[in-house]
């Protein structure tokens, strides 16, 4: 099943798809295991800067193995595309869905280029994701003029096509400062106008019960990348400080259990596994 198709399906439904960044081989392992042993679906996804350490190629081909040995339900997907040109090269190389990020961009500006890439996808047969609206990224504060506007994400939506849409309702990329609030009653009104699958992006940190609250109001997809290489690197460095061994092939097993043991509570606390 297509990305997109499997994200319509959580809309009706009601159910979400966790996205997972992974950073080296050790990440994308702890979050395999958690999903073999869970079995539910996925998505792993890549930043541009995950790809420029990796190596594209390298990178798509590892997430594509691992779904395919560990016998899982997932997709490859762009997180945070910064341009159609890195978009095309990750649809060369194979990945089953790309996002595309204009979202700094003036509203008409975000529309011409996320449209552009949706019609690019097509031959691909990809999922096109966009933002619109103001997601804080690491550093910077989220403000409430920034929020996404139901009547906007109706006609950005309707205007590009795209299949999914993070949109701005009070979450923030990296962790937060203080406990953050999201506006449900701003998604519901989106999630009444739009018929696209919404996506919250910035899902470390945000307690459980708050996510599964934007599940039943709308949301499809929630980002989870923060808390991932925080929780893998913390291991790594306990588990260095407490020995002389230098092999790293028994200095990170414990690290890509933590991973797993964080992506199977994520998921087993916001959805149901039966």
């Amino acid at each position: 099943m297509k990305l997109q198709e499997k994200l319509l399906e959580c809309r009706k439904q009601k159910k979400v798809i966790l996205a997972t960044n992974f950073y080296n081989l050790e990440t994308l392992q702890g979050i395999l295991k958690a999903i073999s042993e869970l079995k539910v679906p996925v998505i792993f996804q890549l930043s541009e800067s995950s790809i420029n350490y990796i190596g594209l190629n390298m990178a798509v081909k590892m997430a594509k193995q691992g779904i395919a040995d560990y016998g899982i339900e997932g997709w490859v997907h762009l997180d945070h595309g910064g341009s159609p040109e890195l978009v095309k090269r990750c649809l060369d190389a194979g990945f089953d869905s790309v996002m595309i990020d204009a979202s700094e961009k003036e509203f008409d500006e975000n529309v011409r280029i996320s449209a552009g890439v949706v019609e690019m996808a097509k031959s691909y047969g990809a999922n096109v994701e966009a933002e619109l609206g103001y997601i804080a990224k690491l550093g910077q504060n989220q403000a409430a003029n920034g929020f996404t506007q139901p009547e906007d994400a109706k006609k950005f939506a309707e205007l590009t096509g795209v299949n999914a849409l993070a949109v701005a309702i009070g979450s923030a990329h990296g962790f937060y400062k203080k406990e953050p609030h999201l506006q449900i009653d701003l998604l519901e009104k989106i999630h009444q106008v739009t018929e696209v699958p919404l996506v919250l992006h910035g899902g470390s940190g945000i307690p459980s019960e708050m996510l599964r609250e934007a599940v039943s109001h709308g949301i499809c997809k929630i980002n989870l990348a923060t808390e991932i290489k925080d929780t893998f690197s913390r291991t790594v460095k306990t588990q260095m400080a407490d020995t002389d061994e230098i092999d790293l092939r028994k200095l990170f097993p414990p690290a890509i259990n933590s991973v797993k043991e964080l992506i199977k509570a994520k998921i087993l606390s916001i959805q149901s596994i039966k």
